[in-house]
């Protein structure tokens, strides 16, 4: 009985021997393996412009396709893009549908318990906007009494709610602005990238920013956390394209600016 017992106790040290020793291996194998394929697989909705969507010759871009471009080019491969529904998407990677995923993934605790992320490389903030010709509103505090253009069950609609803001109920960003540009509401609280996305659409529309929150939330490339060498290389052709201009081009091609900060 003792002999069956310690035999089974050595197979099992066996067994967690050859875990600890296969990720490392595995991290580097994946790395190889994209190159001697020539290929970045990265997951991606191809539904969510500016970021992935598909142009009016059903071409996908957006600002996240070129950086995924640019990214597989640092590798020295290209970038082969697999399309999703969001609510699967990260399972993908879990699934190795794909290697990577580039959809303005936020970076969160919650997530990084599973999976890994580049470096943060694109910011977004909180921002309170009004029509041109409204001076009553200049700051969060300012929106109590007011009517507020929310996705009743977004964040933003929280944070209207608790400066107290009344909520005009709608489906999302573009309907929240119209509702600001014909005054049925006074306001929206939004993300600061939808709307720099939108006045490069339309640079005319009689809307401003009158405040931002301090604090930004940051998306990064998601990856399978053990990758280590392709995350290190991941964030290396990130720097790299911060540094030789290509990331700039691309943010100043769909938003108008830096969104990196």
């Amino acid at each position: 009985m003792n002999l069956v017992k310690t035999t089974l106790k050595a197979l099992a040290a066996a067994v967690l021997v050859q875990a600890a020793l296969a990720a490392p291996v595995m991290a580097g194998e994946n790395l190889d393996k994209i190159r001697q394929a020539g290929v970045l697989r990265v997951g991606t909705e191809g539904t969510y412009a500016p970021f992935t969507f598909h142009d009016a010759s059903n071409k996908l871009v957006g600002f996240d396709v070129e950086i995924g471009e640019a990214v597989a080019a640092k590798l020295g491969v290209k970038a082969q893009f697999v399309e999703g529904k969001w609510d699967g998407l990260i399972a993908g990677i879990d699934a190795d549908r794909y290697d990577t995923v580039i959809n303005q993934v936020g970076i969160t605790d919650a997530r990084k318990q599973k999976y890994a992320f580049s470096e943060p490389y694109i910011a977004s903030k909180a921002v309170l906007i009004v029509r041109d010709d409204n001076t009553d509103i200049k700051a969060f505090a300012d929106l109590k009494g007011k009517k507020a253009a929310q996705s009743l069950t977004s964040n933003y609609g929280k944070i209207a709610t608790e400066a107290g803001a009344e909520l005009v109920g709608t489906d999302g960003f573009d309907q929240s602005i119209q509702l600001v540009l014909t005054r049925r509401a006074d306001a929206t609280l939004n993300d600061s990238l939808s709307f720099l996305d939108f006045k490069k659409q339309k640079p005319d529309a009689p809307v401003k920013i009158v405040a931002e929150q301090a604090e930004a939330s940051y998306s990064g490339i998601l990856l399978r956390k053990g990758d280590d060498e392709l995350v290190a290389e991941v964030n290396k052709a990130l720097a790299d394209i911060k540094a030789d201009g290509t990331y700039k081009k691309i943010s100043d091609k769909y938003f108008g600016q830096d969104v990196s900060k």
